[in-house]
């Protein structure tokens, strides 16, 4: 069989997933105006398929149908077939995704849907077996070809429906937000909280970092020990569950139980990304060793599995790998019987099966163990009598030795390409580690991040790409890659000092404003008015596991009017917050980071000037603190910058304390400054 001639249009794409399936029977196309025109020409129903290269019941279906020939003659022959990286493609998987919720209450991935040739949907749903697949997509060409008036009549009412999801209004009520009732909001949102495990009260458990940085804040913030107990609960337990990957480092996406025992275990570098600068700034405020080891060993998974010679880094590892049997088994790489485990550990097997649980509470299924702990180290080594230094150095040993024996298993398949935006909260959680740690090393590689960014996706104009593979960049960027590295930016101008990083974020910021923005509404659209139309433009604006491209642009806004005297940025912010603040009083899990924003009007919030020879050195210090009220600028010299001018005192090196530019006297200890900022 010459596979060659088999290939479909998907051979010419640079995107992993999209490759995935260039060797179907089924005629796939991927998402353009040749594509799209098509459909309209041949007066064809479409389907779309969406999906992304880590996802595992994506590739069940490709293997179930979209491998199979009886399947690939029925799409052929009735339909134009549109392959689409909801990766790649953020705004039309929303679109499609708030269709398909409208029309079954629920949505995920794959995502399949028929269209009509102008690319509304009619019909669609998620993972579908091939007998279902074959008999729903005849059922619908027929009503196409018999009666397609009543396919037009439901195309009409849904896209009024799609429409009128995500939209915003704006809000001109006077609002006071140092007098916004945070304390009832938290009160009702913690009756959810898992005090057992951490997280919330349900399964499967998703990590939502961002509802933890806000949730950190808010306890270190008003001394609320009930809270921060919650919070250091959640992440303990996050990192002793099978959730992390105890020997090579790196989180899965979610876990399927309420312990953070089995995940689902893809590794995406955005979940990565955010959790390293949650840990990074929660060993801050508490000097958590856990903290500390779960940062160090995530970065060298990221270091060493996602990210290429130029410091890009990739998007994902999928949750499949092939078994001995050459069969594609969820989790294949990352799981253990006991007997293989006895012969790896031999002489400490007893210490190992305690520590990581080879018993009932770690087993998973066929006999095989997904490794989670649920005790200390100091309680595991006063268990077996020996000190904390020596079960370290066992642990060492017992991580060196099952890394070894796995790397010799297939390995999951990688999606090689580079997002803008996964990348900047990559970066972000690479200058969060340095600040916490102060390890030249994350420095270092975020700054390799950044000059990626700066070389090959940042455009002369402000203008971003979304996507990178093979030297080639070819999506024009969305509100997602603008918020993420300018806050990214504005993050490493805070450790550097460089204020190059600072005036490439306002210049991406006056980009955003001026194709993005919306005048009536007083928020940014996701997609450019530049792109191409698609069916509705959309805001987002609710947090999800990722903060809403809105919340982090409105955050970005806050900082940018501080360090440029900005009143546009500024009063942008204010009513962006606004905006949002009645939803957000009743869904505070899906709005965390806009509370982050609210508690820097609720409470005071400083700028830290530093300024002299000294000021990277006395930089470092602060940096390594949690102090989440204050924005940070400094310079060893004279300089234009608002905050900095006229601060410069020659062979000084002095620190201001200010609040909206009006400051105390300066001071030259760093100790004596930061009491001030905790005075709060």
């Amino acid at each position: 069989m010459n596979l060659e001639k088999q290939k479909n249009q998907l051979q010419t794409e640079t995107s992993p997933y999209l490759l995935q399936h260039a060797g179907n029977p089924v005629n796939w196309m991927a998402w353009n105006k040749e594509t799209l025109t098509t459909a309209k020409t041949e007066n064809k129903l479409m389907i779309v398929s969406i999906g992304y290269a880590a996802c595992h019941w994506c590739h069940v279906m490709e293997h179930e149908s979209f491998e199979n020939q009886e399947v690939a003659n029925v799409m052929n022959q009735d339909y134009i077939s549109v392959k689409v990286d909801r990766e790649e493609r953020p705004d039309i998987d929303q679109i499609y995704i708030n269709a398909v919720q409208l029309m079954t209450g629920g949505a995920g991935w794959p995502l399949n849907v028929v269209t009509l040739p102008d690319g509304r949907p009619v019909w669609g749903g998620t993972y579908f077996k091939k007998e279902q697949w074959i008999e729903a997509l005849q059922q619908i060409q027929q009503v196409y070809k018999d009666t397609p008036e009543k396919l037009e009549e439901y195309a009409k009412k849904l896209e009024d429906g799609i429409k009128s999801m995500d939209l915003i209004e704006l809000n001109t009520e006077e609002t006071d937000f140092s007098s916004f009732d945070t304390t009832s909001l938290i009160e009702k949102w913690s009756r959810n909280f898992d005090h057992r495990f951490g997280g919330y009260k349900q399964a499967p458990k998703f990590m939502m970092p961002n509802n933890y940085q806000f949730l950190l804040r808010y306890g270190a913030q008003n001394n609320n020990k009930t809270l921060l107990e919650y919070v250091e609960k959640t992440l303990t337990q996050m990192a002793y569950g099978g959730i992390y990957d105890a020997i090579g480092g790196g989180f899965s996406r979610y876990s399927v139980d309420q312990k953070w025992h089995v995940p689902h275990f893809e590794k995406m570098l955005y979940d990565n990304a955010q959790l390293v600068s949650l840990y990074s700034k929660a060993y801050a405020q508490s000097k958590n060793p856990l903290y500390k080891e779960v940062v160090e060993e995530t970065l060298q998974f990221v270091s060493e599995t996602l990210t290429n010679n130029e410091g890009a880094f990739y998007s994902s590892l999928d949750a499949d790998s092939e078994t001995a049997s050459g069969q594609l088994k969820e989790g294949a790489y990352y799981i253990y019987s006991k007997k293989e485990l006895q012969q790896l550990i031999k002489e400490d097997f007893e210490i190992f099966k305690e520590y990581y649980n080879v018993n009932d509470f770690g087993i998973w299924e066929e006999g095989n163990y997904v490794l989670i702990r649920d005790k200390s180290d100091a309680r595991i080594a006063e268990t077996f009598s020996i000190s904390v230094e020596t079960l370290q150095k066992k642990k060492k040993d017992w991580k060196q030795i099952l890394l070894t024996y796995r790397n010799k298993r297939p390995k999951p398949r990688l999606d090689d390409k580079t997002l803008t935006s996964w990348n900047g909260l990559m970066l972000k959680g690479y200058v969060d580690a340095y600040k916490a740690f102060q390890n030249k090393e994350y420095l270092e590689a975020a700054l390799q991040n950044a000059h990626f960014i700066k070389e090959k996706q940042l455009q002369d104009d402000g203008a971003l790409f979304h996507n990178y593979k093979n030297g080639k960049s070819t999506i024009n960027g969305y509100l997602e890659d603008y918020a993420a590295v300018i806050e990214a930016f504005i993050a490493l101008y805070q450790a550097t000092l460089d204020e190059s990083w600072l005036h490439s974020s306002k210049k991406m910021a006056d980009y955003a404003f001026q194709y993005f923005y919306d005048d009536e509404k007083h928020m940014f659209y996701f997609t450019s008015s530049k792109d191409d139309k698609l069916m509705t433009r959309m805001f987002e604006y609710r947090d999800n596991v990722i903060p809403a491209s809105n919340s982090i642009m409105a955050k970005n806004l806050f900082k940018l009017s501080r360090y440029y005297n900005d009143e546009q940025y500024k009063a942008t912010a204010k009513q962006m917050l606004t905006n949002v603040l009645k939803e957000l009083s009743s869904y505070p899990i899906g709005f965390s980071n806009w509370l982050n924003l609210l508690t820097n009007y609720k409470s005071k919030f400083y700028e830290t000037v530093i300024m002299g020879d000294n000021a990277p050195e006395k930089t470092k210090e602060i940096n390594k603190k949690y102090l989440p009220n204050t924005l940070l600028a400094g310079s060893t010299k004279a300089s234009d910058l608002f905050l900095l001018q006229n601060r410069f005192v020659k062979d000084e090196t002095l620190i201001y304390v200010c609040i909206d530019n009006t400051c105390k006297l300066p001071v030259s200890e760093i100790k004596k400054a930061i009491k001030t900022i905790k005075k709060n």
